[in-house]
């Protein structure tokens, strides 16, 4: 038996939305991440971009966990010496939390130009608004990375 190997007719493209209000931001990066690698198909192949896009809303709502906003560094180097700049990723995300979740995906995708076309099927949206409904897209359910605020069940 040949191995099979996807082709351009066989990738069938499916729109997502998921939100963010809540998420755990690391959590919610790597099943976007897979959903943009199309690891959850059948047809999956690791030199092949069999993904589908993604539209993330309320990104402004996402957390991090264990005052990693105030701890965490993100740096920045121009190429010109003496030139890093840091900020906490707490400014990072009352400036901009697009971004933030766009860089945090950006690192879980491969590198190169088949993962800079992966991330091209990543939307971000501050607000819970978006302009893809003419896409039709369907909710991607990521409990397991939403943020609970008191444990369901302790008591055993």
């Amino acid at each position: 038996m040949r191995t099979f190997s996807p082709k351009s007719a066989d990738i069938q493209r499916v729109w997502y939305t998921v939100d963010a209000d809540g998420a755990v931001l690391g959590r919610l990066a790597s099943e976007v991440a897979r959903v943009l690698r199309g690891k959850h198909k059948p047809i999956f192949a690791p030199h092949v971009d069999t993904g589908d896009h993604v539209i993330i809303v309320n990104a402004a709502k996402i957390v991090m966990t264990a005052d990693k906003a105030s701890k965490k560094m993100h740096y920045h180097h121009s190429g010109y010496p003496g030139a890093l700049t840091t900020r906490t990723y707490k400014d990072l995300l009352e400036k901009d939390p697009a971004e933030t979740i766009r860089r945090s995906v950006k690192g879980m995708l491969p590198k190169g130009p088949l993962g800079r076309q992966m991330l091209k099927k990543l939307k971000v949206y501050a607000g819970p608004t978006h302009p893809h409904s003419a896409q039709m897209p369907r909710p991607l359910e990521v409990d397991h990375s939403v943020r609970r605020t008191s444990p369901a069940n302790t008591s055993r």
